[in-house]
């Protein structure tokens, strides 16, 4: 296994953005399998080729350096095909997340002014809805099947016109606007540059080890940091090929990761909690996947004895501050811990730094909880449109994460909860976060979401959410109990809910705002008072 950087120098260098990085990793064998989608294969060259006739499509439909570009459709090749052809011409995508009802992605795109929607066939009637009253219409294309007077967009690439491509693409140009999950008011849209896409794919080789062989499935959706910053931008780092599933599916994940020859998968705590509880028949032994990266410790030992995957990788980032910290692959890994500052292949090139810090913004001691500060070389260029929110993320350069974590002597850090999560119970700061992992860790508990509630003599009482696991029973009084038994007194929750479901954002987060609204939530819980 080549360590991360002689992988980087296995290729030239490059100027940073996509269209040089792109042209370096092709050169070395333009015929290497480079996308897989759904069985259609695409090489380095093929794209490349495509991604040229794309741009030029776009441009000639009046596309321009700046232009926003919206895509809305699950996970497949057009993605891909999207972000490379707009990167090329120095204009933006805006990945929006295919579930999205009219007013989500209206939203999206009237904040972003798109000029034009790529989309799926099952997501263009809600596009075109979301789409209108725009000042400039856009115009719309669809990947996968001819829609009545919306083009594919294959028929447009193979009458692509013969237009002049612009030269002036630089890396700082922004290439992607992601929208946050919006878990408390309207999403806001973090920019990222062509330099800081290509860097974060450089740092997910340093944090995987991912090799110019590896084949990196894709399972997490493509209108999240996740799935581009680390799995693509990793994918083109390492000149490695991606394998892109259209969404996750517990039942056939190793089904598919053992068919496609998958080496690497990035997955969220839930995803890796529904494969420990799916039936063991399921499972593939034949699978090639060496590395995960997303895993908590209280799945090491299945994902790491049961599954037989040795490179097993936690971490932490955001979407405005993308792999900030993660467990070493060579090293001493902590797994109830987010790891220490994550690095970049390249011992000279500096990455991130990070501070705890009180309400005063100042350093607190080792194994003291504060706010996480975060500087790195590839945080985002700011909120699009949103100078107010953008000023308010910083404080003399450093962006403010609104996580409350530990530090310890070592420089691991830990995760306590959001500062929006903290319950004021008896004159105590209790995080909901850690409520929620002692019940989740009843063996009756799928998941559990912890809330503050008005208490009658003021301040909060705890309120739990809970959803069994399928087939399980528990009663409030065992819940009560088990939270006796692993809690301090004042952290026990006064009321029990049992959900078949919680809300969640798309890539598994509990909405607990949403859940917390709910006027009737204490009429149909449990009182233990």
């Amino acid at each position: 296994m080549k360590k991360p950087l002689d992988v980087l120098r296995m290729y030239p260098g490059h100027n940073y953005t996509l269209r040089d990085a792109f042209t370096s990793r092709a050169a070395r064998d333009p015929l290497r399998e480079f996308v897989c989608f759904e069985g259609r294969s695409w090489s380095w060259q093929m794209l490349g080729e495509a991604v040229e006739r794309c741009a030029r499509v776009l441009v000639a439909r009046g596309v321009r350096k700046g232009s926003r570009v919206g895509v809305m459709a699950r996970n497949c090749d057009g993605h891909v095909l999207a972000l490379f052809s707009l990167a090329r011409i120095g204009a933006i995508m805006v990945p929006v997340n295919p579930e999205f009802g009219v007013a989500e992605a209206k939203y999206v795109f009237h904040h972003a002014q798109v000029s034009a929607v790529l989309a799926a066939s099952d997501t263009l009637v809600v596009a075109q809805q979301a789409a209108a009253g725009l000042p400039e219409p856009p115009w719309f294309a669809v990947f996968d099947r001819a829609v009545a007077g919306v083009p594919l967009l294959s028929d447009l690439l193979a009458a692509a016109p013969a237009v002049a491509l612009p030269d002036d693409v630089a890396a700082d140009d922004t290439v992607l606007i992601v929208y946050t999950s919006g878990t408390t008011g309207f999403p806001k849209g973090a920019m990222h540059s062509q330099r800081n896409f290509l860097a974060g794919g450089e740092a997910f080789v340093q944090r995987v080890y991912l090799q110019h062989d590896d084949r990196v499935m894709v399972v997490l959706p493509m209108f999240h940091i996740n799935a581009n910053f680390y799995s693509l931008a990793g994918t083109l780092a390492a000149g490695a090929c991606l394998i892109i599933v259209p969404r996750f599916s517990a039942s056939s994940f190793w089904q598919v990761a053992a068919d496609t020859g998958a080496t690497e998968v990035n997955i969220i705590e839930a995803m890796g909690t529904i494969l420990m509880n799916r039936p063991r028949s399921e499972y593939r032994p034949d699978h090639r996947l060496r590395a995960v990266y997303g895993i908590r410790g209280s799945q090491v030992d299945t994902f790491r004895n049961e599954f037989g995957i040795p490179v097993l990788i936690g971490g932490y980032g955001m979407t405005e501050i993308p792999g900030v910290t993660c467990n070493p692959v060579e090293g001493v890994q902590k797994w109830h811990t987010m790891g220490p500052v994550g690095r970049h292949p390249d011992p000279k090139r500096p990455w991130a730094q990070c501070r705890v810090v009180d309400a005063a913004g100042c350093d607190v001691a080792a194994d003291q909880e504060g706010e996480m500060w975060v500087k790195t070389p590839i945080v985002m260029q700011g909120y699009f449109r949103d100078p107010r929110q953008t000023a308010d993320a910083f404080h003399d350069g450093w962006f403010k994460t609104g996580d409350i974590v530990k530090r310890d002597a070592d420089g691991y850090y830990t995760f306590v909860t959001r500062k929006g999560d903290i319950i004021r119970r008896r004159g105590e700061n209790i995080a909901g976060a850690e409520l929620d992992r002692v019940i989740g860790a009843h063996p009756a508990v799928h998941e559990a979401a912890a809330v503050a509630v008005p208490a009658e003599l003021g301040e909060d009482d705890i309120l739990a959410g809970v959803v069994l696991k399928p087939g399980a029973a528990a009663t409030a009084m065992e819940i009560a109990q088990w939270c006796r038994e692993h809690l301090a007194a004042q952290k026990v929750p006064r009321y029990i809910l049992f959900v078949d479901a919680l809300p969640h954002t798309p890539t598994g987060k509990v909405l607990k705002q949403q859940f917390k609204a709910d006027p009737t939530l204490k009429a149909r819980a449990a009182d233990l008072g």
